[in-house]
């Protein structure tokens, strides 16, 4: 008798890994062929701004050594109690920094911050045990496997919106990041990451759609390097913006007809977080350079986070939800003027960014 059931309790096994074996097998295939199917490069496009991500559920690096795959899906309300942390902390002896709460709350919560009780206690115990000196970031980390994919991710997509800068000759600290839509000019939006899109191929739309009043001052989150600016059939009249560090490259898409950009931009021009890089329209969905196809004056956001320069085109690329931090961002709005002779809108206040200053210093930039 004890034979026949173990000899039963075998081909159960047998059945059960053989199910098992067969599922992961078709949904690598399916996932092969989604990638095959939706993936371009900038040969084909013009421009990866709304190019497909890789769909790979994977939360570890890979035998290159750098990250390959980023499921971006902290909450407002996480960014908000991070910020919080360590925006206060600043200027005391243990300053917190708001990453690093955010990787750790990850850790904790298996990646979900879905449940804002439990993220938000998890950053409570890290701020708690780091300020009183109980324990450090190493030995709160040191055994938590995915501590540094997330720390890494994280920091790929947010370490240069928060830090020191000056603002009208006032040194500060905090928020220097700032929302894609220029200060009193209306605009609607929601999340809309990850929904189909059909022209020219079937893909996903990669991005954050904000929709508004043509002629809308588009302002530049972060500051950095225009690094792409011209005519691409699916984004119309587009900008790209690179991060100093190369970590995030800032996709601006649908500019306006005639007047899409500011006129003093080129390739190369350096831009500080908050001023003027171009204006909303809904050029695009043509191969002809300037056509109004797009239904809606909008503008398309997106981030794509580049961990190696092979990611930066094609099957490797890497685009998050930037929904809840532009949310986020909507607290640190830039305010324009309009010079009614060139039709030009510009800053109001003078920021000074560190990292700019520092880049022109050890490029001989002027």
């Amino acid at each position: 008798m004890k034979s026949k059931r173990y000899k039963c309790f075998v081909v159960i096994c047998s059945v059960f890994m053989a199910i098992m074996m067969f599922g992961f097998f078709m949904k690598s295939r399916e996932s092969k062929s989604v990638l095959e199917e939706n993936a371009t490069t900038e040969s084909e496009t013009g421009e990866t701004g709304e190019n497909t991500q890789n769909d790979k559920n994977e939360m570890e690096q890979t035998e290159d050594d750098f990250i390959k795959w980023v499921d971006f899906g902290v909450t407002y309300a996480a960014l908000e109690a991070a910020y919080t942390y360590d925006v206060d902390s600043y200027g005391s002896e243990i300053k917190l920094d708001w990453i690093q709460l955010l990787a750790y709350a990850a850790c904790k919560n298996w990646g979900d911050f879905s449940n804002d009780q439990k993220v938000k206690e998890s950053m409570a115990s890290m701020a708690e045990q780091l300020t009183n000196k109980e324990k450090t970031v190493e030995e709160l980390t040191g055994d938590l496997s995915n501590y540094n994919y997330f720390y890494e991710s994280y920091s790929a997509a947010l370490s240069g919106l928060v830090g020191e800068y000056e603002l009208d000759g006032t040194k500060k600290y905090g928020l220097k990041g700032y929302s894609p839509i220029a200060k009193n000019f209306y605009y609607t939006d929601y999340d809309d990451f990850g929904v189909s899109r059909s022209y020219g191929y079937k893909r996903r739309h990669l991005g954050h759609d904000m929709m508004g009043q043509v002629g809308t001052p588009i302002i530049a989150v972060e500051s950095g390097i225009v690094e792409v600016l011209g005519w691409n059939q699916y984004g119309g009249w587009r900008i790209g913006i690179r991060s100093f560090d190369g970590k995030r490259y800032y996709y601006y898409a649908h500019l306006r007809k005639d007047f899409p950009y500011n006129k003093s931009l080129t390739e190369g021009s350096i831009v500080t977080a908050g001023d003027v890089i171009g204006y909303l329209g809904r050029t695009g969905y043509s191969a002809n350079e300037n056509v109004n196809n797009i239904d809606e004056y909008h503008l398309h956001f997106g981030i794509q986070l580049i961990f190696d320069e092979s990611q930066k085109e094609g099957y490797g690329e890497i685009w998050i939800d930037p929904y809840n931090l532009v949310r986020f961002l909507y607290r640190n709005r830039s305010e324009t003027q309009k010079n009614e002779e060139t039709k030009e809108w510009s800053r109001i206040n003078v920021m000074i960014d560190p990292l700019a200053e520092e880049y022109k210093i050890n490029n001989g930039i002027n």
